[in-house]
């Protein structure tokens, strides 16, 4: 690595052209100057300059460590420049969300973009553990979740609610929704099923789905692809449950069967971001609308 400031020392000379010159620029003096540019040409081992008469000439190895102290000073200057622009309408956010909450986000985020060309977005459709790691290990700025993190890594912010659906063929219509209609239609299994089911059946206010062991519902098929699981289910093969947004954006909602629960079934939206970490204001862009999607 090469000293800063014997590079800036053979800049200034390079440009001045004069020893004294340069000690008078940099408030130094000219054997202090004269030491730089020894040193310089001791650390990349050859010489930089030819003295001749008072005066020098730059060697071609000279000439290629000028011209790389000049690439030092404009990458230098680019990032003081970059240090001082923090605006809210530039730059990349990157966000992790749910993919049923990516279905209404993504569109509004175009539109966003539509508004401010320069300002970007990183969209990735994860469960809330997958956020959570990418939050921490710094791959993802901000992130959109159910649940609010036990640990204190994370800064929480709550945004809004989200109803929760189960979701039947049509052909189960008014159907009384018990263990043994369950049993019968077969559950279509996806990554935040189990999480689902579990808060449905706790919070529906319906004595015969509260004690149903989850575990033991048969599973009819699986996928991981939110905009595949209701098809199956429009298609008569099981049931599921998925937030309201992922209904909402389902073409075929005509041959769906949604239950109608006692109780309304919901879970909070969080926007995470780790602790401490200070985000560029173009967030405050993104959280100004997670609040208006969220209202």
């Amino acid at each position: 690595m090469i000293n800063p400031q014997w590079l800036m020392t053979f800049k200034t000379l390079i440009e001045t052209g004069h020893f004294t010159q340069t000690a008078e620029l940099l408030h130094m003096t000219q054997p202090g100057v004269s030491q730089h540019i020894k040193k310089l040409e001791q650390a990349c081992g050859y010489p930089l300059i030819t003295r001749y008469n008072k005066q020098f000439e730059m060697t071609e190895q000279g000439r290629l460590v000028y011209q790389y102290s000049e690439q030092q000073t404009h990458q230098y200057q680019k990032l003081i420049n970059n240090l001082q622009t923090d605006s809210a309408y530039e730059g990349t956010c990157k966000i992790a969300c749910s993919g049923s909450f990516a279905l209404s986000l993504y569109p509004q985020l175009l539109h966003l973009q539509h508004q401010y060309p320069k300002l970007h977005f990183h969209l990735e459709a994860a469960p809330n553990n997958k956020i959570l790691d990418s939050i921490e290990n710094n791959t993802i700025d901000m992130g959109i979740v159910t649940q609010s993190p036990i640990n204190d890594l994370f800064d929480t912010t709550i945004i809004g609610q989200e109803r929760l659906c189960l979701v039947f063929p049509l052909q189960y219509e008014n159907n009384n929704i018990n263990s043994d209609l369950l049993t019968t239609c077969g559950l279509i299994d996806h990554p935040d099923a189990q999480y689902y089911l579990s808060k449905y059946f706790k919070d529906c206010g319906s004595h015969n789905l509260v004690d149903i062991k989850i575990e033991q519902l048969p599973i009819t098929s699986y996928i991981n692809q939110l905009n595949q699981i209701l098809i199956a289910v429009a298609e008569g093969i099981g049931f599921t449950v998925l937030p309201q947004s992922a209904i909402d954006h389902f073409e075929n909602k005509d041959k769906l069967y949604i239950a109608t629960p006692i109780t309304a079934v919901t879970e909070q939206l969080f926007i995470i971001q780790k602790r401490y970490r200070h985000l560029p204001k173009r967030y405050q862009t993104v959280t100004s609308l997670l609040a208006s999607l969220c209202r």
